[in-house]
């Protein structure tokens, strides 16, 4: 072999070991991106998406402080405003507990098995942005609206003595913080932010187990629907306690879940989809790497050509200038050979 081939060789080594590079080298492994590692960057890219949610949450605070529309209520609507005044199934405190904090930590979980930092930042921000949003919407209904809950006699003559004035409208006695309630019966609240949470959280749990992976395994969808019911509980509940009407339950359920259904998608892929396990920054990073990878591969192929190319033609012009004859310049043999037969002469 001649010494060139041999010394391409050895570069072929240096570059990378042959022209196809290695398979898992370049390829983004689950555990490499870290909060610790890659947090700080990833928030950093989110960050307008950070503000609008701080954004959101003013908003949502004027949105409670301001009175609703107070509609006219005659003697005759009141007939079906007379449900008793109950206490709460489902205390509002206990709305974000498990619409907001028990899906926060089921996405902990799954980081502490991935170590994907992608994942849960995108699950944090997602499930923010669906109650959040989802809150606005309902809020601003409400007060737009403000259609009177069933038990709004009991809130507006907490004696049982009604009063109405001359154009036939209520007068209420009773306290204005309750009568302030009382006009803020459509849509429920409760339902949109539990089915805004738990509808997010079903889709996630769905992604993650690979529900629709055509198996067959029912106890994955069973796992799945489980946050949705909890949430269809709640709605159930807001009827029992005569705090809503059924149309306020059913469109705070349609208009929870439908948000959160938005939000999900905008990170992640739809539950069916073979990639539905993971967000789309992770799958867009991957892809990237493997681009990157394949471009070196490129880079030490075009290399090896490019060295094998000035070797060969480093070997055709000795050749050339062999035929010439000045190759005897650089050759002692042939200078020996040379200065006999000069001897000679």
């Amino acid at each position: 072999m001649p010494w060139w081939d041999l010394g391409s060789l050895s570069r072929l080594r240096i570059f990378g070991g042959g022209f196809q590079p290695q398979s898992g080298m370049h390829e983004v492994q689950l555990g490499s991106h870290t909060v610790r590692s890659h947090g700080f960057v990833v928030a950093r890219t989110h960050m307008h998406d950070w503000l609008i949610l701080l954004l959101l949450v003013l908003l949502e605070i004027i949105l409670y402080v301001i009175h609703p529309f107070y509609r006219f209520v005659g003697k005759d609507l009141m007939t079906d405003l007379k449900y008793p005044l109950k206490s709460n199934t489902v205390p509002a405190w206990a709305v974000p507990m498990y619409a907001v904090l028990l899906p926060i930590a089921i996405f902990l979980i799954v980081y502490y098995r991935r170590r994907d930092v992608y994942d849960l930042h995108h699950a944090v921000l997602g499930l923010l942005f669906s109650v959040l949003v989802t809150g606005v919407i309902t809020d601003s209904i409400k007060n737009a609206v403000g259609r009177p809950r069933p038990d709004f006699f009991w809130r507006c003559f907490p004696d049982g003595k009604d009063f109405y004035d001359h154009l036939g409208n209520v007068v209420c006695h009773g306290e204005s913080s309750v009568i302030k309630e009382g006009h803020k019966s459509f849509p429920s609240g409760h339902t949109s932010w539990s089915f805004a949470g738990l509808g997010f959280l079903s889709l996630y749990l769905s992604g993650k187990l690979q529900t629709f992976d055509r198996r067959g395994h029912v106890a994955k969808l069973c796992i799945g629907f489980l946050p949705l019911l909890v949430a269809s509980l709640v709605g159930i509940s807001r009827v029992d306690d005569y705090w809503h009407h059924w149309q306020d339950v059913f469109a705070g359920g349609l208009l929870g879940l439908t948000v959160a259904t938005f939000c999900y998608l905008q990170f992640f892929p739809p539950p069916y989809h073979e990639e539905g396990w993971g967000p789309y920054a992770y799958f867009r990073v991957l892809k990237e790497s493997r681009s990157g990878g394949q471009a070196t591969g490129m880079v030490n192929m075009h290399t090896v050509q490019a060295t094998n190319s000035e070797v060969g033609n480093q070997e055709d012009e000795n050749s050339s200038n062999g035929l010439l004859g000045l190759h005897l310049a650089n050759n002692p043999l042939a200078l020996t050979l040379g200065e006999l037969e000069s001897g000679r002469s």
